[in-house]
């Protein structure tokens, strides 16, 4: 039979140290040219457009939203 060896670790108590924030300009890029993209459509034809318009707008609001962060 095997013995079972455990390595206990003690909890790190406290406050996790704070990384330095930064902002990542790719992730900033990525919001401006979806932007760019909903307002070039709505400036050529905003009705045949709207679908394409709101699939955009969809993606921004589910997949960017005020508490995301680049560092994530």
């Amino acid at each position: 039979m095997a013995k079972v060896f455990t390595i206990t670790v003690p909890p790190k108590l406290g406050r996790p140290a704070k990384r330095e924030r930064s902002s990542d300009p790719r992730y900033v890029d990525g919001q401006r040219l979806l932007v760019e993209a909903m307002r070039y459509l709505a400036q050529t034809d905003p009705v045949k457009n709207r679908s394409a318009i709101e699939l955009i707008s969809e993606h921004v609001r589910t997949r960017f939203r005020m508490s995301d962060s680049p560092l994530a």
